[in-house]
């Protein structure tokens, strides 16, 4: 058990929680990466781009999707790393069991009320997904799709403004190039 205060060694009991967690999953992108690879790229973003150093977000930022996409409970994650990184990753995590489109209505109907911490790895989540869009088209989806994607994304992010200007900068620049401001 890491000693409390040992943000490295925390950060890294994250990583790969979230890669045995993730370990048999792929994007959907042309090259079918490596799943772990958004989580890590999320966190990232959130170190390198923005400057955040809160354990607690980075922590979520790394488990943010195993809840919503592994067999992970949120008991197990309470269990291994916390209540408050528990909380923000409950904040971010969709209700699968709910149709596609109430999920995204949700997504932006809570991104105001959201906690900061939240509102941080939903920002980053965000920019690291617009990004690979960008990039290509994932398998199974088609341009309409990606467009769609783009303008709900951009409503939930609205939701998220004030919170983090250099994502949101970066985010900006993604919405400009697609008309959407």
């Amino acid at each position: 058990m890491a000693q409390e205060g040992d943000v490295s060694i925390e950060l890294i009991e994250c990583v790969d929680f979230a890669a045995i967690k993730h370990r048999n999953q792929r994007r959907k992108d042309s090259d079918s990466t490596p799943y772990i690879n958004h989580p890590v790229g999320v966190a990232r973003i959130l170190t390198s781009e923005a400057g955040i150093k809160d354990l607690i977000v980075l922590q979520a930022a790394l488990l943010h999707d195993t809840v919503e996409d592994t067999d992970t409970t949120f008991e197990e994650l309470e269990k291994k790393f916390g209540k408050a990184v528990t909380d923000v990753v409950r904040e971010v995590t969709d209700d699968k069991s709910l149709p596609s489109e109430e999920r995204k209505r949700l997504q932006i109907v809570h991104a105001p009320t959201s906690s900061h911490e939240a509102k941080l790895v939903k920002l980053a989540d965000k920019l690291y997904n617009l990004r690979d869009l960008c990039k290509g088209t994932p398998r199974g989806w088609s341009s309409r799709r990606c467009e769609e994607y783009f303008k709900w994304s951009k409503k939930v992010v609205d939701g998220l403004r004030g919170n983090c200007p250099a994502i949101e900068k970066e985010l900006d620049k993604i919405f400009i190039a697609k008309g959407l401001m």
